[in-house]
């Protein structure tokens, strides 16, 4: 017998004769679908986020000497994928692994961080004196060349302004976790190009456009001059552009007063079209047609639930949003075994592995924000599922068969290391993990007697699920008081489970701590 973290006992070991991708399935005793390795979904989870991080970290090094990641967007075993790169696959990697390297405290992960920054950052950029200068290309046209320079479809100097802001994003992580600010000035330049380029938007055209010659300013058009001419002028894919404005805004560099109404531009914008109209439009590099997809619609979801102090009806907002995708994007082939599946697109009407786990996600945050027990088990349901695409060796594929560098890796694991910040009780009782933090973590050590690290705010929050309760914990060599019912500033708090429990730490004028065992 085994106690899913939503509260269902079941019996474990009913196995259908049907396979799931690499897998034989597993229900419990209402026919619900289990995750794949074991029983317990923290155990699975945790299984499986790091098989997936080990696969990357000993992918094969490609003819250019780079890893084969750094040049393709789909993995073969027996060849080398003839497409170059997905259109957010660097900015996807570095937002799992920022997450992990919490999770684990692994310096690899850390480096690998690291290493995908300086190199795109240094091989990717449009020329300065552009119309849209100093944004990352998404693609690598010649797919040895070690240079990103222009579009999957539209080929050559056409850049996709959605992912500059996503990576500009993830620069301003990976600055706060090195200190260098050559990270910090390239965000600000990123910033700027978007912030220079925004128009107000109304229901068939974006702020930024979607598809863009970084040369000419040119709007991305396929087919130009013909009958079957299309312009891509749309995408809401803009949560990533919100998140650089405002954290440059938060840090005082660049210009902030343009940032502000830079950010207020597009916030309304979202406001006003997608979330009302549900257009939420293309994301994807290699589709040269009209496509609704489901990341940018949860991604939206996630934003509104993660900041609902900008939203009046974040409750309903976000419901409808996910509501939509069920609606729109729903694959009733598994619902059998009691899960919703989601599709990627309108255009692509499959079911996806990191489309599924994010819907997971999402479902359980806002579970975690409403007291939703339904939306609960629907997400750890959908999580289950996806953990079915995942090998023995970390090899994790699509249910087309394809193993994509951006839906098997990078937009895939933070889905279920989500998944744990919203229900910290999940992650293995037998193991110590940071779960969630408010601010970026610059480094962190674990070890038999105590964990160790330091973060970049001094005001800060963490919630870690530890086996043990600590014996005392340290802020700047301080110990902090474990917290009474009225809750201080400054603090510590453990919620006792059937087996450890779950760490709560309140810091302020302080950044470094340190967990005694």
């Amino acid at each position: 017998m085994c106690i899913l973290s939503f509260g269902v006992t079941i019996a474990y070991g009913q196995n259908s004769t049907e396979k799931l991708s690499y897998h034989v399935i597993v229900t419990d005793n209402l026919g619900h679908l289990i995750s794949w390795y074991n029983e317990n979904p923290g155990i699975s989870y945790d299984h499986i986020v790091n098989k997936v991080w080990d696969f990357w970290d000993t992918m094969r090094t490609d003819f250019n000497g780079l890893p084969y990641y750094m040049n393709h967007q789909v993995w073969t075993k027996g060849h080398n994928d003839g497409r170059g790169i997905g259109g957010d696959q660097m900015a996807m990697a570095i937002s799992s692994w920022r997450l992990l390297y919490d999770y684990t405290g692994n310096q690899r992960i850390l480096d690998n961080m690291k290493f995908i920054a300086d190199y795109y950052l240094s091989h990717s950029l449009s020329p300065s004196e552009s119309k849209w200068g100093n944004l990352p290309y998404p693609y690598n046209t010649l797919i040895y060349s070690g240079i990103y320079d222009g579009d999957m479809i539209l080929g050559k100097g056409v850049t996709q302004p959605d992912k500059a802001g996503s990576f500009g994003f993830e620069l301003i992580y990976i600055y706060k976790l090195t200190g260098n600010k050559i990270y910090l000035d390239a965000a600000v330049e990123i910033a700027n190009t978007l912030s220079k380029q925004l128009i107000k938007g109304d229901n068939d055209h974006s702020p930024l456009p979607f598809r863009v010659n970084a040369i000419t300013g040119e709007i991305g058009i396929m087919n130009k001059g013909t009958a079957s001419e299309i312009s891509y002028p749309y995408t809401s894919n803009w949560v990533g552009t919100l998140n650089l404005f405002s954290g440059l805004i938060s840090l005082g560099e660049g210009d902030s007063a343009k940032y502000r109404e830079s950010f207020q531009i597009i916030l309304d914008w979202m406001k006003q079209y997608p979330l009302k109209t549900n257009k939420w439009g293309p994301f994807f590099e290699d589709v040269g047609l009209w496509s609704d997809t489901q990341i940018n619609a949860v991604t939206f979801a996630q934003y509104i639930l993660d900041n609902p102090e900008l939203f009046p009806h974040w409750k309903e907002s976000s419901r409808r949003i996910l509501d939509w995708v069920y609606q729109e994007l729903g694959n009733r082939e598994w619902e059998k075994y009691g899960v919703k599946v989601v599709n990627e697109q309108t255009h692509y009407r499959i079911q996806g592995n990191s489309h599924t786990a994010r819907q997971g996600a999402a479902e359980l945050l806002y579970a975690a924000k409403t007291g939703d027990r339904v939306a609960k088990e629907r997400g750890f349901l959908q999580l289950n599922w996806a953990t079915y695409m995942v090998n023995d060796d970390g090899e994790n594929t699509y249910p087309n068969g394809e193993t994509w560098m951006t839906d098997g890796y990078g937009d895939y694991v933070r889905h279920y290391l989500r998944g744990m910040a919203a229900f910290p009780e999940i992650a293995p009782a037998d193991q110590n993990h940071l779960i969630s933090a408010s601010s970026v973590i610059k480094r962190i050590t674990y070890s038999d007697v105590n964990i160790r690290y330091e973060t970049f705010d001094q005001n800060a929050a963490e919630v870690l699920r530890l086996k043990v309760k600590p014996k005392e914990i340290r802020s700047d060599e301080v110990k902090l008081p474990e917290s009474d019912i009225s809750r201080a500033e400054v603090d510590w708090e453990w919620k006792p489970l059937k087996i450890g429990g779950i760490l709560e730490i309140r810091h302020q004028k302080s950044n470094k701590i340190a967990i005694q065992f």
